[in-house]
């Protein structure tokens, strides 16, 4: 029972960085500068998930863990836009703005799917809840 408590506890504590890393993305879609001030257009995170063996079962059951927030390489979406102050100086680029090359629609169908793994090990949370529940009172 505690072992089944366990991996969904795994696997919301990996969704939720899942979740994390993809409303980043949706926050710095417009984010033209990075850390220091330069211009430079913010890269997409996504999460990188492995098994976790330590908390597996006797039948073969793993937990899952975080192995690593990625920073997607990807070129820059480019706008032309001559006047604006982070536009492009010189080279081949000139008089263009480079925006974060992140794909609203492909960012949503993530969070949906993280959140419906998120509401799955919060539904088998419940269930091993309710089988102690249901096996204490038996023992009693």
């Amino acid at each position: 029972m505690i072992t089944a408590l366990d991996l969904s506890a795994s696997g919301l504590a990996a969704q939720r960085v899942r979740l994390t890393a993809i409303a980043n993305n949706l926050a710095n879609m417009s984010t033209l500068l990075n850390e220091q001030g330069e211009p430079e257009p913010y890269r997409p995170r996504f999460v990188i998930f492995q098994a976790d063996e330590r908390m597996g079962s006797a039948l073969g059951a793993a937990g899952v863990r975080v192995s690593s927030v990625e920073v997607a390489d990807v070129e820059p979406r480019y706008k032309y836009e001559p006047g604006h102050p982070y536009a492009i100086q010189e080279g081949p680029w000139q008089g263009y703005v480079a925006y974060p090359n992140i794909n609203m629609m492909g960012e949503f169908t993530d969070a949906l799917e993280a959140t419906r793994a998120y509401e799955a090990n919060l539904g088998l949370m419940e269930v091993a809840k309710d089988l102690a529940q249901q096996t204490l009172r038996l023992l009693v």
